[in-house]
Order: structure tokens, then sequence, then C-alpha cells
């Protein structure tokens, strides 16, 4: 075993030692620490046989060195040998080198020339090359800074914006780049600055200049409405030409210019005529907005543009205070607004963007509610229709100017028709002038005619005919007076007024004609019939005058189918049309004519109360005068010459006057006999009343006014008859017995009004014969008098009950 185990051991440990020759000394310690792990001492054999080995190496060197150390010696030998030679050709290679930089010391310092020539080419192609990139971007700077200086702004940021992208990155490594490209910023600030600026000043300028602008687009739109107006009426050659009646006394036609101002010679007319683009200088605008464009700007530019035009719009609107008061004041306010939207749309058509169909639009709107209200307050101050209609041909042109370029006016056609309702309104103040002019004026008499000329005159001014008076001889009298005709030419330059009015207006024929009619109605209904009804209830208006006013309201009244033909003659519409407007002259000298009666039946009435009250009767008398009244006989004759007026009176007015005088004067008779002051009436004073009476029966019966049938007149008086010859018969049992009955002979006389007269009369009775009492006739007669009155109050409490 023991041999076993050492034969194993010699063969461990020949292996480790192995393994120690092939490994590297690192790895050298996990070997080494095996040998202290296996059996004791082991590390003693193991170094033992560690000895062996390295002696056996020993051994092995010692033979190889032994085997070349003859070829070692052999090498140094040779070696020294060779060292002579080497000091020789080391001798010969210092000489050499000797030399040789002697040869290569100029060949070294020219080259250095070469060398430094060199570089300053280099250098120089290096400048010229920095300079060519240079040179561009210094003439573009100094091309820019003579933009400037020549205004030519867009231009100038065209170049800076070449500078910025193109030039200056090139060589932006330079110090003069830097400070270029640090400058751009600020001069792009200075063109805004600037090109603002001369924005502001374009404001200004147009602002100041509008009017002008404006002037020129409305004499455009007027020139090209005249053309297109004398086309029309060359298309209508045929029809009649109609005198216009003019209020400052001249008299045009209708183939006359609306406009008194001068348009233009014919030379004129053939000259190019001025717009907005010949009058006004946009290039500021463009100018700006090209640069805010360019900029990256323009939504400023834009909002700064709009803001300042709806400032603008607002000062334009504002009218000045005494606008009102001339023509030039309105043509000037027109003009503005005008130029000033002339100039929006041209804006709005030759710039992209920078003003819009909305904005221009919203600004018309507020523009066109402003204008509306301020052509309200001021036409409502003017009270001249001569202004009225020039305002209104301004408003015409104003709104065709503007509905050629785009805008609505329809609200503008609305306005004109309010402003023709105040031109009707001062038309007819002015008519009521001429109305009270021509009644002061009048003499309100016929109108003498001496001649057939004169005659011929006053039908051509007043549709009169009539067969008799014509078959009658010069000289003649025609019925009505001078007013009549004056007042029915009068009427017919109000149509004429009003026609003018109703032009251009846009409107159909049956439209215009009702305008017509409507104002000729408002004449009549209200101007005319207001200034017949002040002439009527005048004091100092006579009945013979009265009487005229009723013969001429007739033929007034006659005369209105003419003006209808007038009208009609003038708008050709058919008077058969469903919607045309009848004139109500009728009726309004229907109304002055039954004015004109009543206040005849008044004034008569007036005048017989006058009469009336110069009656003296003395009412105690005991015997009448055996003659009438002077007071009635001077009543009578008064009637019987304003009767004899009263034949010229159409249809029953003359009867009814009469008629209304003899009650009137019937009544105030009989309200003499019962006037309560009256306390005592004697039978004489009875009797001189009766003879009154009788006389104005006579008068009645003489029939005054022809026309009456029968007494017709004279039961104006029946009441006083049948009451006079109760108490002058003294039939009392046959007015007591027959009372109520419809056969009664004092049917008229009323129990209360018989009652009041025979208490004055019984008062009389007693007082006049203090012996009446002691004589039996006079007794009886005063018995008699109680008895009736006892049964008159009877009849009077029976009919009260």
């Amino acid at each position: 075993m023991a041999e076993t185990e050492t034969l194993e051991c010699i063969t461990e440990h020949e292996r480790i030692l192995q393994e120690i020759e092939s490994t590297d000394t690192a790895c050298v310690g996990p070997t080494l620490r095996s040998i202290y792990d296996d059996q004791p001492n082991a590390h003693k054999r193991f170094m033992e046989k560690l000895d062996a080995r390295i002696r056996n190496h020993d051994r092995e060197i010692e033979k190889m060195c032994n085997f070349h150390h003859q070829g070692f010696v052999d090498a140094i030998t040779e070696l020294l040998k060779v060292r002579t030679d080497a000091e020789k050709l080391m001798g010969q290679v210092t000489d050499t080198n000797r030399r040789l930089q002697d040869a290569g010391r100029e060949v070294t310092a020219q080259t250095h020339e070469v060398i430094c020539c060199r570089i300053q080419q280099r250098n120089m192609v290096t400048t010229v090359e920095k300079l060519q990139l240079c040179i561009p971007v210094l003439e573009m700077y100094s091309k820019l800074k003579e933009q400037l200086e020549t205004k030519r702004y867009y231009a100038a940021l065209k170049t800076m914006e070449q500078l910025e992208k193109v030039y200056i990155p090139r060589v932006s490594k330079y110090r003069f780049c830097q400070i270029m490209a640090e400058n751009l910023p600020r001069l792009r600030e200075e063109i805004k600055e600037i090109s603002m600026s001369d924005l502001k000043d374009f404001l200004e300028s147009i602002r100041k200049h509008s009017d002008k602008v404006g002037e020129a687009a409305m004499r455009q739109a007027q020139q090209h409405r005249t053309f297109n107006s004398a086309i029309a009426k060359q298309v209508n050659l045929g029809h009649y030409t109609k005198p216009m009646y003019s209020l400052n006394g001249r008299t045009h036609t209708h183939n006359d210019l609306m406009f008194d101002e001068d348009i233009g010679d014919e030379d004129d007319a053939d000259e190019g005529v001025l717009t907005a683009q010949d009058l006004v200088d946009f290039s500021p605008v463009y100018r700006c907005l090209h640069i805010y464009t360019v900029l990256g700007d323009r939504e400023t530019f834009e909002n700064y543009y709009r803001k300042q035009r709806k400032k603008q719009a607002r000062l334009v609107l504002q009218p000045q205070a005494n606008m009102h008061e001339t023509v030039e004041g309105y043509r000037r306010y027109f003009n503005q607004i005008v130029g000033f939207f002339v100039v929006e749309d041209h804006i709005l058509h030759s710039t992209q963007g920078l003003v819009t169909r909305a904005f221009t639009d919203e600004l018309w709107n507020m523009a066109l509610s402003k204008i509306i209200a301020v052509l309200r307050t001021h036409s409502s101050y003017c009270d001249d229709p001569d202004l009225v209609l020039e305002l209104k041909n301004l408003i015409v042109i104003f709104a065709d100017t503007l509905q050629d370029y785009g805008f609505t006016v329809n609200r503008l056609f609305d306005l004109l028709f309010e402003v023709r309702d105040q031109y009707n309104e001062t038309l007819l103040k002015k008519w009521a002038l001429v109305f009270r002019e021509i009644f002061e004026l009048d003499n309100y008499s016929p109108i003498p005619v001496e001649t057939e000329e004169e005659y011929k005159l006053v039908v051509s001014r007043f549709p009169f005919h009539d067969a008799e008076i014509e078959k009658q001889e010069f000289p003649k009298k025609l019925p009505m007076s001078q007013s009549v005709p004056q007042i029915y030419t009068q009427v017919k330059e109000l149509i004429y007024a009003s026609l003018k009015f109703s032009e251009s207006l846009h409107r159909s024929s049956t439209e215009i004609d009702d305008m017509l009619r409507k104002s000729t109605n408002l004449l009549l209904t209200r101007t005319l019939s207001s200034c017949l009804q002040n002439l009527i209830k005048k004091p100092h208006t006579g009945l013979t005058e009265l009487v005229q006013i009723i013969i001429n309201t007739t033929h007034l009244e006659q005369a209105c189918r003419y003006l209808e033909e007038f009208i009609t003659n003038i708008t050709n519409v058919s008077p058969e049309t469903v919607h045309t407007t009848r004139l109500y002259g009728l009726s309004t000298f229907k109304d002055a004519r039954h004015a004109a009666e009543g206040e005849i039946y008044t004034k008569l009435n007036q005048k017989i109360d006058e009469f009336i009250q110069l009656a003296d009767y003395e009412w105690g008398m005991a015997e009448s005068d055996g003659r009438a009244s002077g007071y009635l006989m001077d009543l009578i004759n008064f009637l019987r010459s304003t009767f004899q007026v009263f034949t010229h009176l159409p249809g029953k007015v003359a009867q009814t006057a009469c008629m209304s005088a003899c009650k009137h004067l019937s009544t105030s008779l009989m309200q003499m006999l019962l006037d309560t002051e009256l306390k005592q009436i004697s039978m004489g004073a009875i009797q001189q009343f009766n003879l009154d009476v009788i006389q104005c029966e006579l008068f009645a019966s003489s029939e005054p006014v022809p026309g009456f049938q029968g007494d017709t007149l004279q039961l104006a008086f029946i009441d006083l008859r049948q009451l006079l010859d109760l108490f002058m018969v003294w039939d009392w049992s046959t007015y007591l017995a027959d009372y109520g009955q419809p056969t009664c002979k004092y049917l008229r006389v009323n129990p209360a009004t018989a009652l009041a007269l025979l208490e004055k009369m019984k008062d009389t009775s007693k007082k006049n014969n203090i012996f009446s009492q002691f004589r039996k006739n006079d007794r009886d007669k005063q018995k008699l008098i109680e008895t009736v009155v006892k049964q008159l109050r009877s009849l009077v409490n029976g009919m009260s009950s």
C-alpha cells in the first residue's frame, strides 16, 4: 500500500509541475494550494521533486550553451572586423551631410520666399472671394438707403427681405453684416411709421375733398338720368307738352331739366367725366397696405383703416345747424356722404380685402339711419315749397348715385313720401295765402265782359259754358266773380307743383295719379274749405257777398269734373280704374255753400232783429194810428231789395231764406207781444200790432221770391194771425168750444199764449177806467175776461198734467 501511495504522489507532483510550467504565474495559486491540501508533508516531497526538476533543466541549459558557444565567438570576431569599415562610412556620411547642408541652405531660403508668396496669393484669392460675397450685400444695402430716401418703401421692404433671406446669411460672420441685420427691424418700424403718417394725411385729404368727389359722382348720375329722360321723351314725342308751375314765378315745361343748376353745355358734356381716381391719389393706401402685408401686419392696418373710416363717417353724417335754410347746405351734406362712399367703393374694388362688402354695407346702414333722421328733422323746419322741392331733387340724385354704386336706397325713396307730405303741407300753407289774397281782392260781383276777346280769355281760364249767356249781346256779365277763374287756375297750378315732386320717384302712373288726386283733395277739403269758411264767417261779409259766394261755389263744384279730366290727361290713368281716388271737391263746395246759406239765414235774422229793436209801440194806446209802423215798413222794403238779389241763387236757397226770414219775423213779433217785461197791453195796441202783421202778410202774398205754391209763405204768420183774430173778434166762445178739434178755427193758438196776452189786457182794463165798474158793459166784459181766464187756466193745467 505504501508503494502504491508513493507512486500516486509522484504522479500527482509530475502533473502539478507540468501545470506550473504550462500555466501563467498569475494562476499558480490554486495549483500550489492543492499541494498543501493533500497528505501531510506532501509539500516536502514536492519541493524535492521541484529541486530535481530544476537541476534537470540546468543541465539542459548548460548543454545548449556549450553547443552554441563557438558560433558566438565567431560572430564577435566578425563584428570587430566590421567596426573599422563602419567608422570609415560614418566619416563619409558626415562629410556628405555637411556638403548637402551647405547646398540646401540657399534652396531653403528661396523655398520660404515661395511659400510666403503662395500664402499671400491664397489670401488674396480668399479676399476676392469674400469681397465678391460682400459687395452684393453692400450694393443691396445702398439700394435700400436710396429707396428709403426716394420714399419707395414697398421696394425697400422687398430689398430688406432679400438681404435677410439671401445676402446676409452668406456673410453673416462679419461685423458690418451683423450691424446691418440689427438695423433692418428699426428701418421696418420707420417705414411703418412713415407709411402710417402718409395714410393719415390721405384720410385727412379725402375728408376735405370728399365733397368734390361726391359732387362729380352726383353730376355724372344727373347727366345719366337727364340723358335717359331725353331718350324716353323722344320715344313719347307725340305727347303734348304741359306747362309747369314754378313757385318762384317762372314757368317751365315738363321737357325742361329738373335742376335749375347748370350741368354744362354740349362741349362740356363731350369731355370725360372725372372719377374718384382722377380726383384722389389712392397710392398712399395701396402703398401702406402693401407695406403692412409684407411686414405680416395686414390685420392691424385693416382694423386701423376701418376704425378711422367709421369715425370719418360719423363726422360726415353730422349736418350743419343751419343746413335747412338753403339748398346749398343740403347739397354739401349729400356731396360729402356720396364722396365718402364712392371712395369706399373704389377701395373695395381696387384692394383685396382692405374693406369688404359687409363692412361697406354696415357703414351704409348706419349712415342711412342717420341720414333719414337728419332729413326728417331738418325738412320739418322748412316752410318754403321751392326748397322742399329742391331737397327732393337732391335726394333723388343722391339715391340714384349711390344705387349705381350698389347701395340699397329703398328707405330713401320711402322717406320721399314723408318729404312729399311735408312738401304738400308747405304748398297748402302757400296756397292758403294765395286763396286769402284772392278772396280779399275779389269784388264779389259778376264778371263784366265787354268784348268777345275778354269772354274767350275768361273761358280759357275757367270751363264755363252757358247757352243763354253765350247768345246775349256784348257787353254782358258772367254769373261768377273774378275769384272763380283765379281759384280754378291756382288749383291747376298746385297740381303742376305736386306733379313736379312726383317726377323721378320711379313710381307708376297710377301711383302718380293717386298722389296728384290726394294733393288736390287736401287743397280742396282743407285749405280752400278753410279759407271759404273763414270768409263766410267774417263779420264784415255781407249778404251780397254771401250770395255771390254761393254762386261761386256752385260753379267751382261744376268745374271739379274738369279737374279730374285735367289730372287724367297728365297721368294717362283712366278714372274708371279700380283704385283711382275721386276728388272730394263736390262735398267741399257743398259744405261751403251750406255754410254760406246758413250764414245768410243768420245775417237776415240779425238784420230783422236790428229792425225789431227799432220798434217803439205805445202799448197803452186807446186807438191805433191807422197805418203800419215805420220800422216795419223799412224792414219790409229791406227784405224786398234783398230777395231781389237772391233771385240769382241756385235751387231753393232764395225760397228757404225768404221762408226763414218770415218765420223769424213772425217769431220775433210773437215774442214782442209775450215779453215778460211787458205787463199791460191795450186793445188799441193790439189793433196797431194787427196793422203791422197785415203788412207782413201782404209782403208774403206778394211773392218776394218766386217758386212758392199758394199761401205757403203766408203760413209763416198763421200763429200771429189766429191769435190777433181771436182778440180782435173776441171770439172766445168759439175758441173754447172748438179747442182740440182738428177743424178748430183757432187751431194755432196755444192756450198758454192766449192766457198770457189776455192777462195783460185784463190788467189794462182795470187801470184805464176807474169808473168801469159803474158801467154795465164794462162790468160784463170784465166778468167775461175773468171767466175766459179761468177756463184758459184750466186748459193750460190740463195740458201740463
